[in-house]
């Protein structure tokens, strides 16, 4: 997941498995791809149902995202973006690092249910970021859930606020490459380490979502409920052993197992208890069991 990008510019890439970790993707200074990124294969996985589509993520200069809500929001609040921790602007969070309350402008192209750019939406801050024990960034964003559904039509995806169930079907949903991943939740890891990171009860896919460079960050859909329940962050590339762009999983008692071509994503229902009125994070609220900086 690791692994430096554009001349070591870039920091990682987390997501992924198959031919490329599906992490942040190589960009040139003005945000595209660059010409040595190869196109990824079009996807063989199951076609996702009708209800799956693109309405709400968003494209990130060097990964995916998506515009979330949690079952309390308001359409007048500020609207949020999930995304990973490794996608941050300013570089991979450390081991132990947690960022609260840090400012931002950063951009997001706004996709609608075709994959087409309607929009593009600007961060006023980071929300929270961090790579330890989950892999997740929330922008706050300057516009209100209102907002966009006036402009654009488009609402938020909601953000499930109980445990995924093994054997789900789901759809990994690329806004940076306008591609969809479509397979089943596989099963729970006790830890997954790659690097310096672990990351606690991670998602397991099935060997179908062979996701790519590119798709970091992208959420996780619940099939049937149209709810995200995990963001896509790693795979193992290689068959290494707990190396960067190469996880191991860690049982409870020491064991270690390495799945080469199998990917991974984080779960997101945790989330849900840390933000409260007007979608402000508070990580003393009752349930949240988020890291504190």
């Amino acid at each position: 997941m690791r692994k430096p990008l554009v001349a070591a510019l870039f920091a990682l890439v987390i997501a992924g498995a198959g031919v490329a970790p599906a992490v942040a993707a190589p960009v040139t200074t003005d945000g595209a791809p660059t010409k040595t990124t190869a196109a990824p294969a079009k996807t063989t996985a199951a076609p996702a149902i009708q209800a799956v589509n693109f309405a709400g993520t968003v494209s990130l200069s060097n990964c995916s995202g998506s515009v979330i809500r949690f079952p309390g929001s308001q359409d007048d609040d500020p609207a949020l973006v999930l995304t990973n921790g490794h996608c941050l602007e300013t570089g991979f969070p450390e081991p132990g690092e947690v960022i609260v309350d840090q400012p931002s402008r950063r951009s997001f192209g706004l996709l609608n249910s075709s994959a087409t750019r309607v929009g593009t939406l600007r961060a006023s801050k980071v929300a929270y970021s961090t790579m330890t024990d989950t892999d997740v960034t929330i922008y706050q964003l300057t516009t209100t859930y209102a907002r966009i559904k006036s402009s654009y039509g488009i609402s938020a995806l909601t953000v499930q606020d109980t445990h995924p169930v093994a054997g789900t079907a789901i759809t990994v949903v690329s806004g940076y490459w306008k591609r969809t991943y479509a397979c089943n939740v596989d099963g729970f890891v006790y830890r997954l380490k790659e690097g310096d990171w672990t990351w606690k009860d991670s998602v397991r896919y099935t060997s179908a979502c062979k996701t790519i460079g590119g798709t970091s960050g992208s959420p996780v859909i619940d099939n049937a409920t149209g709810k995200v329940v995990a963001v896509n962050n790693t795979g193992n590339e290689d068959g290494e052993r707990c190396t960067e762009n190469n996880p191991c999983e860690v049982d409870a008692n020491g064991n270690v197992t390495v799945r080469q071509g199998i990917n991974y994503a984080e779960e997101t229902y945790q989330i849900v208890p840390c933000f409260g009125l007007d979608n402000k994070l508070d990580l003393s609220r009752t349930g949240c069991t988020l890291p504190k900086p």
